[in-house]
């Protein structure tokens, strides 16, 4: 059976988008794997700046960043995904109470949208046959805003996220490199920013060096998560009690007043969370941070980190 056939392309298409609502995904956006050819100067240009920091990592698989075919061979399509988590309840409505990224209120997302991607494969291969593929959450040198936007369900805002008109940007982004053709979604070519420039006036750190460009070392989701050593004080006072990574951008983009709540249980704040006020947060004892935080991405900044940003922010 010939992979070439418009027919059979259109039909890998309705197989894939079809089953991604089955799953949950809000959105679900097709491309074709191919070097990304506009993004490697760029990425070059952000690297040699050193707007990664201490992020190693970033600078790590350059060729793999730019051409998926070097994740899976024969890859012919990339899949992106958008999974809502736009929580029904925030933390605290006090700004004074310390505050966490909305991402990071329950369970840590790369377990929860893995295994649906895994499901996803699976039921691929059952309705396809022998196809080959790799899932990915956050967790390769995979450049998802870049692929999504590609596959025309979004674009990128001035904060550098992925926004969707009818979404905003509160949602986390999969995607699935398979050997197959299924036939593309147009990219997505509008900004529909517009003259807006709220999170770029919103940001304490100054970290939205240009639209669409962000110094990751500036902002506070890196000082917070990723930064190992000591908070730089020239920073101090600038964190508005955000002590694991930072929504500020987001927040205040007018996309996100279309933001609805999600529909994942796995998402919602921790019974504990919920009762913890600005005491129970400077008291808190590594037991404590153990049980609330133990199936949440707040762990990667570990007891310590997380000590250490509360009195950052003191």
């Amino acid at each position: 059976m010939s992979n070439n056939s418009q027919f059979q392309k259109d039909k890998y298409a309705r197989v894939i988008k079809s089953y991604a609502k089955n799953l949950g995904f809000d959105f679900c956006g097709i491309a074709k794997a191919e070097f990304l050819e506009e993004e490697a100067p760029k990425l070059e240009a952000w690297l040699n700046q050193n707007y990664h920091g201490q992020m190693a990592y970033m600078a790590n698989h350059f060729d793999k960043r730019l051409d998926p075919t070097k994740l899976v061979e024969g890859a012919k399509t990339v899949v992106s995904l958008i999974y809502n988590y736009y929580p029904e309840q925030q933390l605290s409505e006090d700004k004074k109470d310390f505050k966490i990224a909305k991402y990071a209120y329950g369970t840590d997302y790369h377990f929860v949208i893995k295994d649906k991607l895994k499901s996803f494969l699976l039921h691929l291969k059952d309705e396809i046959g022998e196809i080959h593929g790799r899932a990915f959450v956050d967790s390769a040198p995979v450049m998802e805003r870049q692929w999504a936007q590609k596959s025309g369900i979004g674009w990128l805002g001035k904060n550098s996220l992925l926004l969707n008109r009818q979404m905003g940007s509160f949602f986390f982004l999969a995607e699935l490199v398979l050997d197959i053709e299924a036939s593309p979604d147009a990219p997505m070519t509008k900004d529909y920013c517009g003259t807006c420039t709220k999170c770029i006036d919103a940001c304490p750190t100054d970290a939205i060096v240009q639209p669409g460009v962000v110094d990751g070392s500036k902002c506070i989701s890196y000082f917070t998560i990723e930064l190992k050593d000591q908070i730089p004080y020239e920073m101090k006072g600038k964190f508005e009690n955000w002590v694991f990574g930072c929504d500020i951008c987001q927040d205040v983009c007018p996309w996100n007043s279309f933001s609805s709540p999600h529909e994942e249980s796995q998402f919602n704040l921790h019974p504990d969370l919920k009762k913890m006020d600005a005491r129970d947060w400077m008291e808190i004892t590594e037991e404590t941070f153990q049980k609330v935080f133990a199936k949440s991405a707040v762990k990667r900044t570990g007891y310590n980190g997380f000590l250490r940003n509360i009195k950052f922010n003191l």
